[in-house]
């Protein structure tokens, strides 16, 4: 039998990450295992590249405090493929791409390339990264409640980071501040919500879906990593990833960030920040170079403006006062016009402008007078206007002699 050593207890409920938990769930299989501490809540990573006197002095440690050292189950294929045919089932809608992801389910390395299928359709990759965070996070409450665990998820706190990191460090003292003793009281009550029947079954949101907005990416700030009982042995095998959030390439065996996978695949990941850093700060000099060109034509003075508008409107800026704006052509006095000049404007002002795009009537009428100009000329006779007898004055009857008939 071994030897079980004291070891203090915690007068709160323990602080974990709920991601780095989904990670050592996803990545255990036969060749690596991981082990939760119930006292901290630290995850050690068995590394068996390491030294033979390293693995050994590890050995003595999990074997000495049995009680201590949970080991996380292993992600088997059965389990697996319940996963991926109940993602499919339940959140994919599409008919085709339903058929192909149950053929691949049912392929040679389906795991794999069920995950570079799914990164190929960006509707299903966002719908599969919320579908495997919730299934993982009920395996893993579940898998910590048959434990028998005090445990919050720091992913579920709504404290600073510094009175999490306070809580950390007094950890096992009794005496503490009112603000860490308030604290902990929140701390218990929360961890009783995870005991609940709902964090098994979460009940699905009833009403109206809220519409759909872009997503803004908001780094969340996470506290340090202190630990005050770890053993020397253990120390060389803590697991702490800096993982913010769950990825979908968390569940591939394969590949231990999405990096890589997007690297095998040939696609570029994300930019990093020292990068995105170095794009910042060359920008920023272009702008000053800009600037200072600027500055250096404003008091060199351009041309047309003299230097003592240059001083003048530095002297404004300096006080405060906004400087009047000043014409860079130079005023020139008004002579009186000659009478050639006078005449001249005249003539070209009451010039009218000319019509370019001739209207549809004049067109008409020119076709006209070309018509009439082609059709031979008669010969141009004045006409002379005879009165009628009506307009004259009346004249006398002839009388009509009646001769008789012999």
């Amino acid at each position: 039998m071994a030897k079980k050593s004291s070891y203090p207890e915690a007068q709160s409920p323990i602080i974990l990450r709920a991601s780095r938990l989904i990670e050592a769930f996803a990545k255990s299989d036969d060749e690596r295992d991981f082990y939760l501490d119930s006292v901290e809540g630290f995850i050690l990573y068995v590394d068996l590249d390491k030294q033979q006197d390293v693995l050994e002095a590890l050995e003595e440690e999990l074997t000495l405090h049995e009680k201590r050292y949970c080991m996380i189950p292993k992600l088997s294929f059965y389990e697996t493929k319940k996963i991926m045919e109940s993602f499919v089932n339940e959140k994919v809608y599409d008919i085709d791409t339903k058929e192909k992801l149950l053929d691949i389910i049912d392929s040679k390395d389906a795991r794999e390339n069920f995950l570079e299928f799914i990164y190929d359709q960006h509707s299903e990759l966002e719908k599969w990264q919320q579908f495997y965070q919730e299934r993982s996070r009920i395996r893993i409450i579940e898998w910590l409640r048959n434990n028998e665990f005090q445990f919050v998820f720091e992913e579920d706190l709504e404290f600073n980071v510094k009175t999490i990191e306070k809580m950390k460090e007094n950890m096992f003292v009794n005496k503490v501040g009112k603000d860490i003793a308030s604290a902990r009281k929140v701390l218990v009550t929360k961890a009783k919500t995870y005991y609940s029947s709902e964090a098994l079954n979460p009940r699905p949101k009833r009403g109206r879906p809220p519409k759909q907005q872009a997503k803004q990416e908001v780094e969340q700030s996470v506290s340090a990593d202190i630990y005050i009982t770890v053993s020397p042995a253990a120390r060389q095998y803590l697991f702490t990833p800096d993982i913010c959030g769950v990825s979908a390439a968390t569940f591939s065996s394969k590949y231990e960030t999405e990096e890589e996978l997007l690297k095998d695949r040939g696609l570029v990941s994300r930019q990093p920040e020292n990068d995105q850093i170095g794009d910042l700060n060359k920008k920023l000099a272009s702008l000053r170079n800009l600037s200072s060109r600027w500055i250096a034509d404003e008091g060199q003075g351009k041309p047309g403006r003299s230097q003592e508008e240059v001083t003048s409107s530095k002297q404004a800026k300096k006080e405060g006062k906004t400087p009047t704006k000043t014409t860079a052509k130079a005023i020139k006095t008004k002579e009186p016009a000659s009478p050639k000049q006078k005449s001249s404007n005249d003539s070209t002002a009451k010039k009218p402008m000319r019509s370019i795009i001739k209207k549809p009537s004049e067109s008409k009428k020119e076709s006209a007078k070309k018509a009439a100009s082609k059709e031979p000329k008669k010969a141009t006779t004045r006409k002379r206007i005879i009165p009628k007898e009506s307009d004259k004055a009346p004249a006398k009857k002839p009388l009509r002699k009646i001769i008789p008939k012999k």
